[in-house]
């Protein structure tokens, strides 16, 4: 197992996600000591230092906003949309392409913010399984002894 996966572990946080009723400041802080990756590694930065203010004054989903912006600067929220009760929450990295070609992570809660960090934790999971190697594959030389051969019958 990867360095990434212990540290990210999607499906439990996923389950504490969904079975919360609303947004708290210890499952944030949870949220961030185990999903961002930047976060930590960015000391006091302006934008950690603004996510810090956010979750103090419990502006949740503000602070899911600021995290989105922060730990995937390739994704952008698509839709945000509530209905019979639920908030349906799409990120993308190509918000303008249209729904039917997009390959949009979707995720619902009844609280806004969770559903925000749902997505989120459902793309940092889909981050951490595609493996892109150090060094991109390069197709072998043909053999030397290779010669094509024209098979056609002209007669």
């Amino acid at each position: 197992m990867t360095a990434a996966l212990r540290r990210l572990d999607p499906p439990s946080l996923n389950q504490r996600l969904r079975a919360a009723p609303a947004m708290t400041r210890p499952l944030m802080l949870d949220i961030i000591d185990h999903a961002c990756r930047r976060f930590p590694s960015r000391g006091r930065s302006e934008r950690s230092a603004r996510i810090t203010r956010l979750v103090d004054a419990e502006a949740w989903t503000d602070a899911a906003l600021a995290l989105i912006e922060l730990e995937l600067p390739l994704w952008q929220v698509r839709r945000i949309a509530y209905d019979e009760g639920e908030w349906h929450c799409a990120l993308s990295r190509e918000r303008e392409l249209p729904d039917w070609l997009d390959a949009a992570v979707e995720a619902r809660h009844a609280d806004l913010a969770l559903a925000l960090l749902s997505a989120f934790i459902e793309v940092q999971a889909l981050a951490v399984e595609v493996s892109r190697p150090s060094v991109p594959t390069v197709r072998p030389a043909p053999d030397p002894l290779y010669q094509p051969v024209a098979c056609e019958n002209f007669s």
